[in-house]
């Protein structure tokens, strides 16, 4: 079922409601649904990659960031690195903060997904991390999210 705008524009998919809480609905946005189904009419199915870090949106104070020259004032902190995954066999720790991936700056965990496309599977990628206060860059190889049997 479509999620329309009050334009009558078509932003989204719906893909669950919850009716006994007043119609609540959960939504993919339009461009992904887009997305998946080009994928899966040219290719049979989706791929993507993944580094294999729990992690969540954060905000940096802004002091860091102009100190260190950032163009955002966010990114991702790693809560865990699984084992074995392109995070951990890159060196990343719990409490580091993504910042950018290929240079291009990554604001929260949305534009982490954004990046680790089919694309980036195998490929060496550099990711600008946070750590303690200090900006490095470590090369990271994103693997492919295997579907689950």
């Amino acid at each position: 079922m479509p999620l329309v705008s009050s334009r009558g524009e078509v932003i989204g998919v719906n893909t669950a409601i919850i009716l006994p809480a007043q119609g609540i609905c959960f939504a993919i946005a339009v461009n992904t649904a887009k997305f998946v189904a080009a994928r899966l009419i040219r290719d049979g199915r989706v791929r993507r990659s993944f580094l294999g870090v729990a992690g969540q949106n954060v905000t940096i104070p802004r002091s860091v960031a102009r100190q260190l020259n950032m163009a955002t004032a966010s990114g991702v902190l790693v809560l865990s690195a699984e084992k074995d995954s392109p995070a951990q066999k890159a060196g990343l720790l719990e409490g580091d903060v993504i910042i950018a991936m290929d240079g291009e700056a990554i604001k929260g965990v949305d534009d982490l997904h954004t990046h680790l496309t089919d694309e980036t599977i195998g490929v060496e990628t550099a990711l600008t991390i946070l750590r303690r206060f200090a900006k490095i860059t470590v090369p990271v190889v994103p693997a492919e999210i295997r579907p689950v049997a």
